[in-house]
């Protein structure tokens, strides 16, 4: 006989948390959110979710997701007063946490999960909203093996691919060494492009040909549009990238891991923040690139597909 399905919360709809959870409620499981600003959770009501009035209303549920905004914000909701795990005879079997903390603050909340005798999940993401409805997110997961398989199935309807990399908190640092990656690459492709403009090439014909080579990837496609026409709606702030180029060297410092191309581009990073242009996307290191050249950008207007247009239907299991 099939067990039933689990009963599944989730604890923060901000647009990424919101776009996740909207993922499970098309998939035909049955939801309970959360969020400080309930009106955050009316579009997953539309979509069939009960909000629950506080986190108490979690604390019986099988599997809880958290995403939240910052290691202060994810203590509260789990351990503060009315938190989903300060009732001690009434806690979820399991927690998963796709926030972005640290290394040190994942174990910590994983010491106090234990303690209570709940498991926990460490599951960062790779993307934001639009890729999450394009159905291309990806996620690395970490914690007990055994709890991660029963959770798999739910993570299959949230994500494109989940990576279980091993037990404690070590995709904390593979999510690190991801941003690291998103940085270098970015500052690469940022002087590249602005090389191909200042020899007489658009940037449109110059990442167009890129995209389709060898050299392209999802990442240089979803970047294109910002590249050729300056839009900078931030889907990640130069400070947040910055904060992961910190954590980033730390690591690599603790692990005796030599890092001079990284060093280099978290300095760069670093200017991109200097500059004051803290709210746009950190693709204004493509600007900075052509001043230090320079090199004056204007948009170029052209329609560029950004690779995420073909957005999936969800179709309920």
């Amino acid at each position: 006989m099939d067990s039933p399905p689990p009963s599944v919360g989730w604890i923060g709809t901000g647009r990424m948390g919101a776009a996740m959870a909207a993922r499970l409620a098309k998939a035909g499981v049955p939801l309970t959110v959360w969020n400080r600003t309930q009106a955050k959770t009316r579009p997953l009501a539309e979509l069939g979710c009960a909000v629950a009035a506080g986190i108490p209303e979690l604390r019986r549920l099988d599997v809880v997701f958290t995403m939240v905004a910052t290691p202060d914000d994810l203590e509260q909701v789990l351990l503060g007063p009315s938190g989903l795990l300060s009732d001690t005879d009434h806690t979820p079997g399991i927690v998963v946490d796709s926030s972005t903390v640290s290394v040190e603050s994942s174990a910590a909340i994983r010491q106090e999960c234990e303690r209570r005798g709940v498991a926990f999940l460490a599951a960062p993401v790779s993307g934001n909203p639009r890729v999450v409805e394009a159905g291309d997110l990806s996620m690395v997961v970490s914690g007990p093996a055994d709890t991660y398989s029963r959770v798999e199935p739910l993570l299959t309807h949230i994500a494109r691919s989940s990576t279980y990399v091993g037990d404690g908190d070590v995709a904390r640092l593979v999510k690190i060494c991801h941003n690291l990656m998103l940085g270098v690459v970015t500052q690469a492709m940022a002087e590249i492009t602005v090389l191909a403009e200042r020899g007489g090439v658009s940037r449109a014909a110059f990442l167009d040909f890129l995209n389709n080579s060898v050299m392209g990837s999802v990442f240089t496609r979803y970047k294109t549009p910002a590249f050729v026409n300056l839009d900078y709606t931030p889907t990640f702030t130069p400070v947040l990238l910055r904060k992961d180029f910190d954590l980033g060297l730390a690591a690599g410092r603790t692990h005796d891991v030599p890092m001079p191309v990284t060093a280099v581009t978290a300095e760069l990073v670093q200017s991109s923040v200097s500059s004051g242009r803290v709210d746009e996307d950190f693709a204004i290191l493509l600007d900075l690139q052509a001043a230090s050249s320079g090199l004056h950008l204007e948009p170029e207007g052209v329609v560029v597909d950004d690779g995420l247009s073909a957005a999936d239907e969800v179709v309920p299991s």
